[in-house]
């Protein structure tokens, strides 16, 4: 049985992300297009194409291929009314709803998304990958790639702010039987 490869790539920078900010469905960063392109030339030979349905995440798939399919599952946290605020702003305006946001994977004090509610929905997602085999390719957002990450290494909830995922940036899964983190040496595909 041939196993099931998960490359997941953070899509590239926004101006919100740039200023702190929680997303909203905002474009790239002009000059982040550029630097995309050399990320893309490494993956145009991937099964599958996935991608969230948000712009940025369909800008930056479309760099990888033409015809992205779009996954719900990959949308990014729903951060409710928090979506558009800086973190100076919430901590000055909500810092004991916020503290416990970051202390309670459970709460959702902004009324969206806890980040266990994203952890079960990213380890739906995963466990329907696994009899997908073949190299499936997925830009998603910094939220659902840690999501995937707990999920795999099978760390508590409260691990998923101690990790940070950077524009561009890729994770390598792969699924046959269970699923393992890889790391690439250079030039390794």
């Amino acid at each position: 049985m041939q196993a099931t490869r998960l490359t997941l790539i953070c899509h590239a920078r926004t101006v919100a992300q740039k200023q702190a900010r929680f997303g909203l469905d905002e474009s790239l960063d002009a000059e982040w297009l550029a630097r995309s392109a050399q990320v893309a030339q490494r993956y145009r030979n991937v099964r599958q194409l996935l991608c969230g349905p948000e712009l940025r995440t369909r800008q930056t798939a479309a760099l990888f291929g033409d015809e992205p399919l779009v996954d719900p599952a990959l949308v990014d946290c729903d951060l409710g009314r928090w979506r558009g605020l800086s973190i100076d702003e919430l901590l000055k305006a909500e810092p004991q709803a916020v503290q416990t946001w970051l202390d309670d994977a459970e709460a959702a004090p902004h009324g969206g998304e806890s980040v266990a509610q994203l952890c079960r929905r990213v380890a739906d997602w995963l466990t329907d990958l696994e009899n997908r085999p073949g190299h499936l390719l997925a830009v998603t957002h910094p939220f659902v790639i840690r999501a995937a990450l707990v999920n795999v290494l099978g760390c508590p909830a409260a691990t998923f702010n101690r990790i940070d995922i950077e524009p561009l940036s890729t994770l390598e899964l792969r699924f046959n039987g269970v699923w393992r983190l890889r790391t690439q040496g250079p030039g390794q595909e």
